[in-house]
C-alpha cells in the first residue's frame, strides 16, 4: 500500500484545492440554490478520472450518475450529494461559509465535511489507484444527488424508474467518521423520519387579547393542545398503532451496543445537559434510545408576538414543524394517516397536517462479509479496525436502493465529532481527509480480490 499512501501525502493539497472549489458553489437544496451548477461540476471531476457520466432528471436537481470499468468484474456502488444545508446564522462564521478556509490543520466551510468533502476524499483514492496501477481493480457506480438534506426525492423518482442503472455488489455511503478517540465507527443503518408540518387558524386577523382572549379562540393554544396529545411525559408515543410494527433489536445489535464505549459523560459535556431523558444512564442504554427507539421531536413553533417587549395580541394563526424518527419496520406514510386519525379522534379536525418529507429506515447485517471486510481494513490506516454501531439516529435515503437491491451498505468517511455539520463553522481536519482516502483505496483492493 506504501505507493497509494504517498501518492495521496504528497498530491493532498491538489485535493484540497479541488474540495475547495466545489465548496464555493452554494448547493443550498433547501434554497433550490446552483444545484444544476454544482452538478455539471461534479460531472466534470468524474469525467477527468475516465467516467462515463450522465445527468439524470436534469429539470431540477440532477441525479449524476457515472461509472468506470475495473479489472475485476466486481461493481462497487458509491453514494454522495452535492447540496448542501443554508448556512445561516452567516455572523456566527468565523469565516465565509462558501469559501473554503485553512487554519491550522482544519478546513472550514458549508459542506468540507457534509459531503462534498467525502466525495473529494473518495476521490483522492481514485487518483491514487490509477496513478499506480493504470485502472481500477473492480468496477465502481457514483451516484451524487442534489437533494439529500431535503429527503432526496428526485434520486427515489429515478431509481425507482431505472432500478437496473443502479445495480451493484457492495455500496459505500455518503459519510464516516471516528469518535473522541480517533477510532474509526461503522454505521450499519439509519432510521426513518415522517417529517410533517402542523397549522391551524382560528380567526381572519390577529385581535386584541383584552378582547378576545376570554371569548375568542387562540390559535396558539389550540396547536399546543393538539401537540400536547402526541406523546406523555414519559415519552411514549400516544398515536393508536404507532408502535405495532416495533421490533425487539436482535441479540446480536444487543451485543454490539454494549460494546461501544460509554459515551454519556462526553454528551453531558458536550451539550451542557445535566441529565438524560427517561432517567437513561449507561451508554448502550443511550445508543439504543438513540437509534433503535422511535420519537417524536418539535422541531419550531411559529405563532403570535415574538418580538422584544410586550404585545398583548391573540394569534390567529399558529405552525409547528414535527419529526417523528422511526424504526424498522415502521413506514412513514402509515405514521402519517395514524397520526391524521389520532387528531380527528382527539377533536382536533380543524388543526391541518402537511407531509414535508419522508424516508423509510434501513439497516445493513452486521454480520455480512464486506461489512467485516471494511471494519478490519482500516486497522492499518487506524491503527484498529472500525467500531460497529447498528444503526444512528438520523435518516437519509438507503431505503431508496434496499427497495431493489440486497447489497451490503457500509459507512467510510472523513467526519469527526466537532465537524459542525449543519452548523456554523463547519469543518473537516486534513489528516482524517488523508486516512479517509487511504482507508477507501484498501477496501476497493480487498472488495476485488475478495470471493
Amino acid at each position: 500500500m506504501q505507493l497509494y499512501d504517498e501518492f495521496i501525502t504528497v498530491n493532498l493539497p491538489a485535493s484540497i484545492h479541488e474540495l475547495s472549489r466545489l465548496v464555493a458553489i452554494p448547493s443550498v437544496s433547501a434554497l433550490q440554490q446552483q444545484q444544476t451548477e454544482c452538478a455539471l461540476l461534479v460531472k466534470n471531476m468524474l469525467e477527468k478520472r475516465g467516467f462515463q457520466v450522465e445527468l439524470l432528471d436534469e429539470e431540477g436537481a440532477p441525479v449524476v450518475l457515472g461509472e468506470r470499468r475495473g479489472k475485476v468484474d466486481k461493481t462497487l456502488l458509491i453514494y454522495n450529494h452535492y447540496d448542501v444545508q443554508p448556512a445561516e446564522p452567516l455572523e456566527l462564521w468565523n469565516s465565509p461559509p462558501f469559501e473554503a478556509s485553512e487554519r491550522g490543520g482544519v478546513l472550514y466551510g458549508r459542506g468540507v465535511n457534509d459531503d462534498k468533502g467525502h466525495f473529494v476524499s473518495r476521490l483522492h483514492a481514485i487518483d491514487a489507484l490509477l496513478s499506480v496501477d493504470g485502472e481500477l481493480p473492480c468496477n465502481v457506480k457514483w451516484v451524487l444527488e442534489g437533494e439529500e438534506e431535503t429527503t432526496s426525492q428526485t434520486l427515489g423518482e429515478v431509481v425507482h424508474a431505472q432500478p437496473q442503472k443502479f445495480s451493484a455488489d457492495a455500496c459505500i455511503w455518503e459519510f464516516g467518521e471516528v469518535d473522541e478517540q480517533d477510532r474509526p465507527i461503522e454505521y450499519l443503518g439509519l432510521r426513518g423520519i415522517c417529517y410533517v408540518e402542523f397549522s391551524v387558524e382560528t380567526a381572519n386577523q390577529d385581535m386584541h387579547s383584552g378582547v378576545g382572549g376570554s371569548i375568542m379562540p387562540n390559535a396558539a393554544w389550540r396547536l399546543v393542545w393538539a401537540l400536547a396529545s402526541l406523546k406523555d411525559p414519559r415519552e411514549r408515543i400516544l398515536i393508536p398503532g404507532f408502535y405495532d410494527r416495533v421490533k425487539p433489536v436482535s441479540a446480536t445489535t444487543r451485543e454490539l451496543l454494549e460494546a461501544i464505549p460509554d459515551q454519556a459523560e462526553a454528551l453531558k459535556a458536550q451539550y451542557g445537559i445535566s441529565s438524560f431523558l427517561k432517567g437513561l444512564t449507561r451508554g448502550a442504554d443511550l445508543r439504543h434510545a438513540g437509534a433503535h427507539e422511535p420519537s417524536c421531536t418539535i422541531c419550531g413553533i411559529n405563532t403570535g408576538y415574538q418580538g422584544p417587549g410586550a404585545k398583548t395580541v391573540q394569534p390567529a394563526r399558529a405552525t409547528a414543524k414535527v419529526d417523528f424518527r422511526l424504526v424498522p419496520d415502521q413506514n412513514p406514510m402509515e405514521i402519517f394517516k395514524l397520526l391524521h386519525a389520532h387528531l380527528d379522534h382527539n377533536g382536533f379536525e380543524d388543526v391541518k397536517v402537511e407531509l414535508l418529507a419522508h424516508e423509510r429506515p434501513a439497516v445493513t447485517d452486521p454480520d455480512h462479509p464486506f461489512v467485516r471486510m471494511v471494519v478490519e481494513s482500516a486497522r492499518d490506516v487506524y491503527g484498529s479496525p472500525m467500531l460497529i454501531i447498528p444503526s444512528i439516529g438520523g435518516s437519509g435515503p438507503n431505503a431508496i436502493f434496499k427497495d431493489y437491491f440486497d447489497f451490503p451498505i457500509v459507512t467510510a468517511g472523513v467526519g469527526h465529532p466537532t465537524m459542525q455539520a449543519h452548523a456554523p463553522n463547519e469543518n473537516l481536519r486534513l489528516d482524517l481527509f488523508e486516512k479517509g482516502a487511504k482507508h477507501i483505496v484498501r477496501i476497493m483492493k480487498a472488495f476485488a480480490s475478495s470471493h
